[in-house]
């Protein structure tokens, strides 16, 4: 009875306010009407949408219950000039491109709005399209995060947009619709900024955070305090819930007014607690020198240097010094030189000050053995990783591997916005079965598709230098492309694709980068076609190969090195004459032991084209590591020789030249430990002389 009561109100108020136009923009998303508002009240500019999920809406019409006078935000102006006291964008409103392309516009313009008194009330839970709330000023930081709750804590009890919602066991904004989050997403840090609600007691997860800026104020929320109802009007939520969403917002009215008096509370930023450390991960080892990363989780600011220390088993050690870098993501990189080849290391890394309750991040590693010298080296390979705990990375110690490869999707970042990069990149080395494997063997890394951007894009990608700085923040590489002038870069510095090469022992690994430069620009190899490597990839490429002197000499991309069969565009079929360009300068050098690696299609095979380069050239693609796998890519080939649509696994590479003939042995084994199938080569089929 009281709901339908409400829903009546609610009609009745939209007709005498704004007429049939304001009913329905009020319910379906649309701009709010401008000519129409009740006077004497705060005045709010609204951007809203009904959400692509519950198609639920509100925010409009709940402000004028509280008190407001509500105009829609005019999108061709700054906020400076609506002339209003209150900015309002609503629940998910980041999942419009009129939202981001409005912020990102006008961010200067939002930031003195605030400056001059204004509030700024952000709703936009989803992290997908900006985690960031991307106009805060450099002072104040919110960057969401992909929980959703349904438990909200009166972490400011005090505080009056708190302090007016009814208590319920210690919890607020209860007995809200079960089908809509209380908290979609949440915030999972912050700067300077006061929680004033999260979900949980101790302050975790924040879904409601003031920031002052000048005279003015920023509200970042998660809460969904505005999805009250659905296309026809009717209320989505208990009436009890309706009666909070009015009460929190007539309590902002109160709040807009005293902001704009100058009586509103001092802002007082809740410290963020210390987060958990990512890492340590080993990143390029070669004979003499090895690349340490860690995000040890501490303030740049209060804990800026940091000490290195390795040694090793006869007592030798080295003390190497760096910074936390806050432009690479409070990460820091370490490089180690004066080792001895074939040698196990123990590192440990801290700060230089003391920081109380903080362990000391430890780690080892193995140098590679030294080029000519007969070794055996046993490299674990895989792609399209999952960013949950998996006992396939424990596997992979277990089979007694020294070294691992990231073949891409490793992990699956699917966004061109910075902050969410670095959120899934960090989620990812977070899990514990990789963190103690990364913390116990080199790891070296290209991207795919998804790492790069999402499913099948290329270098046309906007997002592409958020990707590249995400990627470079998270991995220890020892160079990341070429820098703008075309020399090799080997600092995490704004530069061009994130190819690379190394050598462990008897193998070399080329790490090609085909999704930076792909279609944007003439190729190479064919001036009338697109290039996927771009020219200075392809002369480093050469240059590296023909200097090479390893036994075997891996040519390693993402995507696999001939036609997916689908209707997709990111494999070298597409840029076949890049791939004879490849293979055809292997054959004319006459250049030993080279074979192909690949995954992305979530299907594992191996395929020999026979002697293409002068001998029998093989492809080894391994997918998926996670447990997702696509049998429709599993296509027939001339070429193929084994095959399976197998989950969880990867490649054991085995290459030994300890014996008369090298042999290579690759070998695709699944999380259990079951062997899929296994191919073995000596350098003598690989076009070593006998």
């Amino acid at each position: 009875m009281e709901e339908n009561m409400i829903n009546d109100v609610f009609r009745r108020r939209s007709l005498m306010v704004g007429g049939v136009a304001a009913l329905t923009a009020a319910v379906t998303g649309a701009s709010v009407p401008t000519a129409a508002a009740e006077p004497g009240g705060p005045r709010a500019a609204v951007l809203e949408f009904a959400d692509p999920w519950i198609k639920a809406t509100g925010l409009a019409e709940v402000l004028r219950r509280a008190g407001f006078q509500v105009v829609a935000l005019d999108l061709s102006r700054p906020a400076t000039a609506q002339s209003v006291d209150l900015i309002a964008f609503g629940s998910f409103t980041n999942n419009d491109s009129r939202y981001t392309s409005y912020v990102g516009q006008h961010a200067a313009s939002l930031r003195d709005f605030a400056a001059g008194g204004g509030v700024v009330l952000d709703l936009a839970q989803s992290d997908q399209f900006g985690a960031a709330v991307p106009y805060l000023p450099s002072a104040l930081g919110a960057v969401r995060t992909d929980a959703d709750f349904d438990t909200v804590f009166p972490f400011a009890a005090d505080h009056p947009l708190v302090a007016a919602l009814p208590v319920v066991s210690g919890r607020v904004l209860t007995g809200r619709a079960a089908g809509i989050r209380v908290s979609w997403e949440s915030v999972g840090s912050w700067k300077s900024m006061r929680v004033l609600m999260a979900c949980t007691a101790a302050g975790a997860s924040p879904c409601l955070l003031e920031g002052a800026h000048g005279a003015g104020r920023f509200l970042v929320s998660s809460l969904t305090l505005d999805k009250c109802f659905d296309a026809a009007g009717s209320s989505v939520q208990p009436a009890s819930a309706l009666r909070d969403s009015v009460t929190f917002f007539t309590a902002l009215a109160a709040y807009v007014g005293r902001v704009r008096a100058g009586t509103a509370p001092a802002v007082v930023p809740t410290p963020m607690p210390p987060q958990p450390p990512t890492g340590p991960l080993v990143g390029h080892v070669d004979e003499d020198r090895a690349r340490l990363w860690a995000r040890p989780g501490l303030d740049a600011a209060l804990y800026p240097d940091w000490t290195c220390t390795v040694r090793s088993a006869s007592g030798w050690s080295t003390t190497v010094t760096a910074r936390l870098s806050p432009a690479n993501d409070d990460t820091l990189l370490v490089d180690v030189s004066g080792l001895k080849a074939g040698t196990r290391y123990d590192f440990t890394v801290a700060p230089q000050r003391a920081a109380p309750g903080f362990a000391a991040l430890t780690g080892s590693f193995t140098t590679s053995p030294p080029a000519g010298a007969p070794a055996r080296v046993t490299m674990g390979m895989g792609s399209c990783a999952p960013s949950t705990p998996d006992a396939i990375w424990t596997r992979v110690v277990n089979e007694g591997c020294d070294s691992f490869v990231l073949l891409g999707d490793t992990p699956y970042v699917d966004s061109g916005d910075l902050a969410v990069a670095r959120t899934k990149h960090r989620a990812f080395l977070a899990q514990p079965e990789i963190a103690r494997m990364a913390a116990s063997m080199p790891v070296w890394g290209t991207w795919d598709d998804h790492d790069f951007g999402g499913n099948d894009t290329g270098g046309g990608f906007a997002g592409k230098k958020n990707t590249h700085t995400a990627f470079v923040d998270y991995r220890a590489n020892a160079s990341f492309g070429h820098a703008a002038d075309g020399t090799r870069l080997t600092a995490r510095t704004e530069g061009l694709g994130v190819y690379t090469s190394f050598r462990r022992g008897p193998v070399e690994v080329f790490l090609l980068d085909p999704r930076w430069f792909s279609k944007t620009g003439p190729s190479w190899a064919d001036p009338a076609r697109q290039t996927c490597l771009g020219e200075v990839q392809w002369d480093w490429l050469r240059a590296r190969l023909r200097a090479s002197t390893a036994t075997f000499k891996a040519i390693a991309s993402g995507m696999i090195w001939d036609d997916k069969g689908n209707a997709e565009s990111d494999d070298w079929a597409t840029y076949q004459y890049e791939k004879d360009a490849i293979l055809d300068f292997v054959a004319a050098e006459k250049i030993p032991g080279c074979f192909l690696l690949s995954g992305d299609i979530h299907v594992s095979r191996a395929l020999n084209y026979g002697p293409r380069v002068g001998y029998d050239l093989w492809q080894f693609i391994v997918s998926p590591m996670h447990g997702s796998t696509i049998p429709s890519l599993n296509v027939p080939s001339p070429h193929l020789v084994h095959s399976a649509v197998e989950p969880h696994v990867f490649l054991k590479l085995v290459a030994d030249t300890t014996v008369s003939d090298p042999t290579l042995t690759a070998t695709w084994i699944n999380r259990d430990g079951r062997r899929i199938f296994e191919v073995n080569r000596t350098a003598t089929e690989l076009g070593h002389p006998a």
